[in-house]
């Protein structure tokens, strides 16, 4: 009885929340690493959003898958340089898709002025100012509204194409989000929201450091930077730059409306 007493110390106070420790050291883990049913809805929401920017970096990333998306970003690439063209009041002629993920929008109208200067500069702007644009709506909770915005573009962008392989594309692209509209379950929904989100200014980013790649191996002469110069005078190199910090601000940005840590 005398030793079985003194081997007792005081007992301890149950803590009144087991996981508290484990989640305090590592968070984003511990969130990522645990089962969705088991997550609250921000939770879920968090989770998805950093899934959503891991898969699209490396989709953007890696050779191979971005040699096949890289067309997504230049049908938003070309169908920016459309609109403004339409908005400017020139006259739309065509766009071309091309295999090796270029593409060509061709607009007849004056050779310069602020309405060509708008729609030489629209390419690279338009990928991360849909992004943000997506983002504003998943922060929303507008999911189908986003997805429901994305296949009007696109067969807005399908009526102006004018060659096969541009117009597999963009009913392939097209496919997809309908897929995903009509048949996902919200978190799927989400989900693909935030990859696309991510992507598009991910992937807008890269396009320009190609270019500016290509511009100093001297590969691209009639890239729009240099278009831009020609008509406005400013240096190629400062367009590039512009258009960089603009996907730059729209990846902060994207990051502000979208990561909420820690979820609720």
């Amino acid at each position: 009885m005398g030793d079985e007493a003194r081997g007792k110390g005081p007992p301890r106070e149950a803590d009144p929340d087991p996981g508290r420790r484990r989640a305090t050291v590592h968070p984003i883990v511990t969130t990522l690493l645990s089962p969705l049913s088991e997550l609250t809805t921000g939770q879920t929401q968090a989770t998805l959003v950093i899934l959503g920017g891991l898969v699209a970096l490396v989709v953007v990333g890696v050779h191979g898958t971005w040699r096949v998306a890289r067309t997504v970003v230049t049908i938003a690439h070309e169908g920016g340089h459309a609109l403004v063209a339409i908005c400017s009041g020139r006259t739309l002629t065509r766009i071309l898709l091309h295999s090796d993920t270029s593409g060509v929008t061709v607009s007849k109208g004056r050779r310069d002025g602020p309405g060509m200067v708008a729609t030489a500069a629209a390419g690279y702007a338009t990928p991360p100012l849909l992004g943000i644009g997506a983002a504003v709506l998943v922060a929303a909770d507008e999911i189908s509204i986003m997805l429901g915005i994305a296949v009007v573009l696109l067969l807005a962008t399908l009526i102006l194409i004018r060659n096969a392989y541009g117009a597999l594309s963009v009913v392939l692209t097209g496919a997809i989000f309908v897929v995903v509209a009509a048949y996902g379950s919200a978190n799927v929904q989400y989900g693909f929201a935030c990859f696309v989100t991510w992507f598009l200014i991910v992937g807008g980013l890269r396009t320009v450091l190609e270019v500016q790649r290509k511009r100093s191996r001297r590969r691209a002469p009639d890239s729009d930077a240099d278009q831009l110069e020609r008509l406005t005078g400013v240096p190629a190199g400062i367009w590039v730059a512009l258009f960089a910090l603009l996907g730059v601000f729209s990846l902060l940005g994207a990051g502000r409306l979208l990561v909420v840590w820690p979820p609720v």
